[in-house]
């Protein structure tokens, strides 16, 4: 069928006039120029043969065998389309990323950095122009071997030019040697370096002017993104909860972890037993602190000595190895479980 102007109507795979004309090719009758368009269908969908040099009539072909040819032509065409249509989500994802990227990036205070290779580039383009301080947190440590040498290149040029240099590290990499020789290096070389037991968030401060963090509004992988952050409100914040950490952080050299008595050496401290007792029970440690009249800090060293007393990785492994411990079945008290030792104190008291 066709439309008022002679176009094949969309969903139509053949046109009347085109199979009337195939009707009349097959009885011989003339071709005029009034079946130009309609010839033309036919020719396309292989149903005839025109000899263009010759002015001989159209021959009719057979139309089983044209009509599984077009099967086949229309059956590839669709592969190609649904091909297509299914890229359609990883195009738009990949370009959904720039996309988000220039869209933080135009904002005033804070720019979305995307892949390591980014945001260890702008680091050090941030490092390289700093002017007086560089603080470093990192609760996991370096973040492999491979970029030691980059680090130890990077920060000397800083000390070199005068800048400070104080780099807070998880506790974890007293027991790391490769962490240990760069620590040794670096601390002889200027920089300040203290380990902390509890969590802290990853940053870098340069100049309290700018600040590297780790993404959590993109969602990523929080080893791949990371925010560049020049608001200095914001700066000054995450430089206020960096010195907060480190108030409570070890100092290190780079020396290994100290070896403390054994269990059977030594018998655990009145206030040893109660800090394993809390933290067993998932007690927050400043209610813990408070609560024994002690710093924060201090509880870090005791923490720090009691999971190296039974070489526990961390928290969740220092307490198993309490609950194993024959030394939880030696707390004393009243019978009643009154007192502060008594039910091996495992009320939260203060």
């Amino acid at each position: 069928m066709t439309g008022r102007d002679g176009s094949v109507r969309p969903g139509d795979p053949l046109s009347g006039a085109a199979r009337a004309l195939y009707a009349r090719i097959t009885r011989g009758e003339p071709v005029g120029p009034d079946d130009t368009g309609a010839l033309g269908e036919l020719v396309a969908w292989r149903l005839v043969n025109v000899d263009p040099d010759r002015p001989a009539p159209p021959v009719a072909l057979d139309p089983q065998e044209a009509g599984r040819r077009r099967l086949d032509d229309e059956l590839r065409d669709l592969a190609a389309r649904a091909a297509r249509i299914a890229a359609i989500p990883d195009v738009s994802d990949e370009l959904g990323l720039h996309f988000e990227r220039a869209k933080w990036r135009s904002g005033s205070g804070s720019e979305f950095l995307a892949g390591r290779e980014q945001i260890t580039a702008r680091i050090a383009e941030a490092v390289d122009r700093a002017e007086s301080e560089v603080l470093t947190a990192q609760p996991w440590g370096p973040a492999c071997e491979e970029f030691l040498g980059e680090i130890t290149d990077r920060d000397s040029r800083a000390l070199a030019r005068g800048v400070r240099l104080r780099t807070l590290l998880g506790d974890g990499v007293r027991d790391d040697a490769a962490a240990r020789a760069w620590a040794t290096v670096m601390s002889a070389r200027g920089t300040r370096f203290r380990t902390l037991l509890a969590p802290f968030q990853r940053c870098v401060v340069v100049d309290r002017r700018q600040a590297f963090i780790s993404d959590h509004v993109v969602g990523g992988d929080p080893d791949q993104t990371a925010w560049h952050v020049r608001d200095r409100a914001f700066v000054a914040f995450v430089a206020e909860g960096f010195e907060d950490a480190w108030r409570r952080a070890d100092i290190w050299y780079g020396d290994p972890r100290r070896a403390v008595p054994t269990e059977e050496e030594g018998e655990l401290t009145e206030r040893q037993r109660e800090i394993l007792i809390d933290t067993a029970a998932g007690v927050d440690q400043r209610i813990t602190a408070r609560r024994l009249g002690i710093g924060l800090r201090t509880l870090t060293k005791e923490l720090g000595r009691l999971r190296a007393r039974w070489g526990a990785p961390t928290l969740a492994a220092l307490a198993y190895q309490w609950a194993l411990s024959p030394e939880r079945l030696r707390t004393t008290g009243p019978a009643d479980g009154t007192g502060p030792e008594g039910t091996g104190g495992e009320e939260i008291r203060g």
